[in-house]
């Protein structure tokens, strides 16, 4: 598929989704620090459990670099313990809570501040952010151009059949950002979209009928042959 292909099918995708589902308004959070905690915690977790830490943080006034700083990390396991993993995740948001105090004195529009590639190095350096993490803080907190790849987009590109190079998170990143336009506001609601299709429809196990993809999706034409054959 060459690269007007792609970009139409992409566009085509995100159009459907956007006339069957609406505006998706993600991130759900008040201020960019509780994005980049919200993005730590939800790594293997339901983002309603998530919500749950959150609230408790907040609770305790300790939704801050410095309130993370000062906490001990059995206190902050407790308060973030309904998102699962809770003492390797306390780990991480005091990692990333010290970190920003120690290189940017706390201040995260001086980190924002860094263009894209040097905000992700750094990010990635960070104990506990792995790719999808810092490019969720990047797009979602830092509001910078950078498509986020989740195992619901890999799933659903994989189903609707639009071939890839690899399976690496980078083919996958790729695949969006050389074919659509670089814009802020079009990955984010690209990426929640696909993240509410999955999570409606495009499930482990499909509910295809559902589906507002499905006459243009590889995995249902396949089935749907199959049970006709």
């Amino acid at each position: 598929m060459d690269s007007q292909s792609k970009n139409q099918a992409l566009q085509n995708i995100y159009h459907r989704l956007m006339a069957h589902y609406g505006p998706q308004y993600w991130w759900p959070a008040q201020e960019p620090f509780e994005v980049i905690i919200g993005a730590i915690l939800t790594q293997s977790a339901a983002w309603g459990n998530v919500e749950k830490a959150i609230a408790n943080l907040k609770a305790a006034k300790a939704l801050s670099p410095k309130a993370l700083r000062r906490l001990p990390h059995s206190e902050v396991a407790t308060l973030i313990h309904s998102c699962g993993y809770h003492n390797a995740k306390a780990i991480k948001v005091k990692s990333f809570a010290h970190w920003l105090g120690e290189h940017y004195n706390g201040n995260l529009s001086k980190l924002f501040a860094n263009n894209i590639d040097h905000l992700r190095q750094q990010l990635l350096s960070i104990h506990g952010i792995g790719p999808e993490t810092a490019d969720s803080i990047i797009l979602y907190a830092a509001n910078k151009p950078i498509f986020v790849i989740d195992t619901y987009t890999r799933r659903i590109i994989n189903r609707i059949g639009l071939a890839l190079d690899s399976d690496s998170y980078t083919a996958y990143q790729t695949l969006f950002m050389d074919n659509l336009p670089t814009d802020v506001r079009l990955f984010n609601e690209y990426h929640a979209l696909l993240v509410c299709l999955a999570k409606n429809v495009c499930r482990p196990h499909p509910i295809c009928q559902q589906c507002c993809l499905n006459n243009t999706c590889h995995f249902y034409n396949k089935e749907e042959k199959w049970v006709k054959e």
